[in-house]
């Protein structure tokens, strides 16, 4: 079977059979963590995921089974939609983005079926081990989708930016491009300037009652070593030329440092910070590197630095207007132009 994927694939992968194309956008490690992601809550590698984690939250998923999203029982089973997350242990946040980033793709697509993948296995083998919650990772994912029969499949990662995770995931699906009749990967979240625009409103909208020029909103995202970090720069220069002069956009691991993010709350008159992650969930790097109490955090450096201090945790992936932007993106890689070859 020959196939043509849908979007120009990174890092000189080459294929005769299969040209990729994406048209759709994400999460990323956020480092992606999103990406990611994209971006959530823990690294790349997975180093902070290590840490005990109460949660109070209830877990959405069905224990011992692969959670799939709501998806209708009549839906051709030959064309599917998976939604690709960095992933959480955090069954709460987990439930109020990437649940409801997949239940909104679901909704609006009754004719796919909506599947799952996560790329943080340490993350799947947590939630596993301690809720009894299975999630495919995106090797698993797509093994399944070819034993279900699956032709068509669109694949929209919740990473934030084209950053690590999102090259990983597309060299993946490579490896599959003869699996299927068609494959298609969406594009991460940030990606063209209507996308920046589109966030930009909706972080601005969900925290207006807050600017009121004493107050400081700082955004925190992950950051990544990739050439993607300059997602972060493009957004503060946004929100600024659209005259939120009170905005400030950093990261954990990259630059804006907390420092850089820092030194211009200082050149302001401001008597409060409020603090939110600019991440699709909610996870370990907002509760810990954002809201916690230990030195570092961005919430003690603000308070050791004489500022009443606010946090939120809310993830991207928990606003509608976000949620609505990925729908879009799906939609955008369905009517791609890629071309398929029948068997």
């Amino acid at each position: 079977m020959k196939n043509k994927l849908v979007k120009a694939l990174a890092m000189g992968l080459t294929m005769s059979t299969v040209m990729m194309m994406g048209s759709v956008t994400t999460f990323a490690e956020e480092t992606e963590a999103t990406e990611e992601t994209v971006e959530d809550a823990e690294t790349k590698d997975g180093e902070e995921a290590e840490e005990e984690y109460e949660d109070t939250g209830v877990a959405p998923e069905t224990p011992g089974e692969v959670y799939e999203p709501s998806v209708d029982p009549e839906a051709p089973k030959d064309q599917a939609i998976m939604v690709v997350s960095f992933g959480t242990s955090y069954n709460d946040s987990r439930k109020e983005t990437i649940c409801a980033v997949e239940d909104a793709v679901a909704k609006a697509f009754p004719d796919y079926d909506v599947r799952r993948a996560f790329t943080a296995q340490i993350i799947i083998d947590k939630v596993k081990d301690r809720d009894n919650v299975l999630i495919d990772n995106v090797e698993e994912a797509l093994d399944r989708a070819v034993e279900d029969g699956v032709k068509t499949l669109i694949v929209q990662p919740t990473h934030l930016m084209n950053g690590l995770e999102y090259d990983d995931l597309s060299a993946t699906l490579a490896e599959y491009a003869d699996s299927f009749d068609k494959i298609v990967l969406g594009e991460p979240l940030l990606t063209s300037d209507d996308d920046f625009k589109a966030v930009a409103t909706s972080i601005t909208a969900a925290t207006k009652d807050f600017d009121d020029g004493e107050t400081a909103i700082c955004f925190m995202g992950h950051g990544t070593e990739a050439e993607s970090n300059q997602v972060y720069g493009k957004m503060q220069d946004l929100l600024k030329e659209e005259g939120y002069d009170h905005y400030y956009v950093g990261t954990v691991e990259a630059t804006p440092s907390l420092e850089d993010v820092l030194a211009s709350v200082k050149e302001g008159e401001y008597k409060k910070v409020v603090l939110e992650p600019l991440m699709v969930v909610a996870g370990d790097h907002a509760n810990n590197d954002m809201a916690g109490d230990e030195d570092g955090s961005w919430k003690k450096t603000f308070e050791d630095a004489g500022y009443e201090v606010e946090c939120r945790l809310v993830g991207l992936g928990s606003m509608e207007d976000i949620q609505k932007l990925y729908v879009d993106h799906v939609q955008a890689a369905i009517d791609g132009n890629g071309e398929t070859e029948e068997k």
